[in-house]
């Protein structure tokens, strides 16, 4: 469900379901923080990609529906809590790259990034609260990233934005044409992180660390929030009427 290759420096980590349009799974997000969590000292950057036609559509929320206990949604909530944190604890710069679109926990994973690169095309946002699901899981990540309002916006508003929308706000980092620009940028950038040898690099991702040292204590926060949604009557309505009517 991940693919990670090292070369020249550079851990790349690249979401591989595509066919499910890299619809996360509790084991998937698993293996994406073991990771990130892993590299080794040949490691100088990481470069997060999506396989397939988009970056990643957020959770297989088929696999939340088919799960009445909730324990899928709540594996899926805490997984994706973990994985920012853990890429925001890494010792080395993460670049990311998102084409054709970025979606709930999706869009979630931008906030462990340090630079994020999409295509024109691209739409990112969270409309979970339309299905009773809620995205405060991402609300200190992302707050510590772009102005509080647009976070507030983004997160409240059950629409999608564009990437120049994305870029305004501060959200996206760097706009290029199309999906295959995004791939080859993003390496680009991570290849020339990596070649910045010695400790500068490090040193700095250290610093802005311990400057947004408290965003790791509010992001639980968070993921108590989001959690304490999971399995309310509005919830598992929602998500059966949206499974129910594509069946």
């Amino acid at each position: 469900m991940i693919d990670v290759r090292t070369a020249d420096g550079v851990t790349t980590i690249m979401l591989d379901r595509g066919e499910k349009r890299n619809a996360m799974l509790p084991e998937m997000l698993t293996a994406f923080e073991s990771a990130v969590r892993g590299i080794g000292d040949d490691t100088r950057s990481i470069a997060v990609l999506g396989n397939g036609k988009v970056y990643c559509a957020g959770f297989d929320l088929k696999a939340c529906a088919a799960d009445e206990s909730g324990e899928t949604m709540r594996a899926l909530l805490t997984g994706l809590s973990k994985c920012v944190v853990a890429m925001r604890e890494a010792a080395v710069p993460v670049v990311m790259g998102v084409h054709g679109c970025a979606i709930a926990g999706g869009c979630a994973m931008l906030g462990g990034a340090d630079v994020v690169v999409a295509d024109e095309g691209a739409q990112l946002g969270y409309p979970v609260v339309k299905i009773g699901v809620s995205p405060a899981v991402s609300a200190a990540f992302l707050m510590s990233s772009i102005p509080a309002g647009a976070a507030r916006a983004l997160m409240l508003d059950p629409g999608l934005i564009d990437a120049r929308r994305a870029f305004a706000i501060g959200l996206v980092h760097e706009v290029v044409a199309d999906a295959e620009a995004v791939g080859e940028r993003t390496m680009e950038l991570a290849r020339s992180l990596a070649a910045k040898r010695g400790t500068g690099v490090r040193e700095t991702k250290r610093l802005v660390n311990v400057i947004t040292r408290g965003t790791s204590e509010l992001g639980g926060d968070g993921l108590e929030a989001s959690l304490s949604r999971v399995g309310s009557d509005e919830e598992r309505e929602m998500l059966g009427a949206l499974w129910g009517a594509k069946d």
